[in-house]
């Protein structure tokens, strides 16, 4: 059964709260545990999300497709837009409300966990090109995983392969692989070592949202006659007793479960 926008929306609140809590948080506890090492913070920071995108994932898959990220609803929306069952514009934009207002609320949770103030703007210049280069690869990437497993009906997939490539990206890019845009604007609020200076998030955005589009334009490329289209297959979801039950929704892009950074 379809489930209602208002309790979709609060799974993509709750959940874009959480994935950002879990990657401040972890970074605090990094620049505390390793305050010397760099290269170790990130490893604890990379693998605390990894664990943690892939629980919110399994959990909340569900209920709202997991997205926690606004380029994925937008390619949701443009994937069904001509067969109309992809989100509409007005679920994207509860969808991206409700992960801007996670992401901020996940920022602040994540300060008050460790006795910092609730808002501390963040002081890490990242406005470099190569940065936003950076940003674009990751978020083609993360598009390419997502759409690539629906195409081919594997979606059952998603949460591993969607967060061991962020895990990934965080090594292989420059940016570390934010790839998100409600993400980016959630770590403005916490001067720490996952940051991001608020005059640095926009070029990200705007990164994140071409590499979207290019990751578009690859999958449609590399598989143009896979039978599980986006937007267009039926959508499966886990049933209480563990099977894969079909649902009458098939505009969350996933037929399974699935979600960003």
């Amino acid at each position: 059964m379809t489930v209602p926008l208002a309790r979709r929306a609060l799974a993509e609140l709750v959940g874009t709260a959480a994935l950002v809590a879990v990657v401040i948080g972890s970074g605090i506890m990094a620049q505390t545990l390793s305050p010397q090492d760099v290269g170790l913070q990130l490893l604890e920071n990379s693998l605390t999300t990894v664990f943690g995108l892939g629980v919110l994932i399994v959990m909340l898959g569900p209920v709202s497709g997991a997205h926690f990220n606004t380029v994925v609803s937008l390619a949701d929306w443009w994937a069904g837009r001509h067969t109309r069952t992809g989100l509409s514009l007005r679920e994207v934009a509860a969808y991206t409300g409700a992960q801007v207002a996670g992401a901020v609320a996940g920022a602040v949770l994540a300060n008050a966990m460790f006795g910092r103030a609730l808002v501390s703007w963040s002081q890490k210049d990242r406005s470099s090109p190569h940065l936003w280069l950076g940003e674009l690869v990751a978020t083609a990437g993360l598009i390419m995983v997502i759409f690539a497993l629906v195409r081919n009906g594997r979606a059952s997939a998603i949460p591993v392969a969607v967060a061991s490539y962020i895990g990934a990206a965080y090594w292989f890019t420059s940016s570390t692989s934010f790839a998100n845009p409600a993400v980016t604007i959630g770590r403005m609020f916490s001067n720490t070592f996952a940051g991001i200076a608020p005059a640095g998030a926009p070029a990200f955005i705007a990164a994140q949202l071409v590499g979207g589009a290019v990751g578009l334009l690859l999958v449609g490329a590399l598989y143009p006659d896979a039978t599980a289209v986006p937007g267009a297959g039926a959508r499966e979801v886990a049933g209480q007793n563990g099977q894969v039950v079909e649902s009458s929704r098939t505009g969350d892009l996933l037929d399974t479960l699935e979600g960003d950074l």
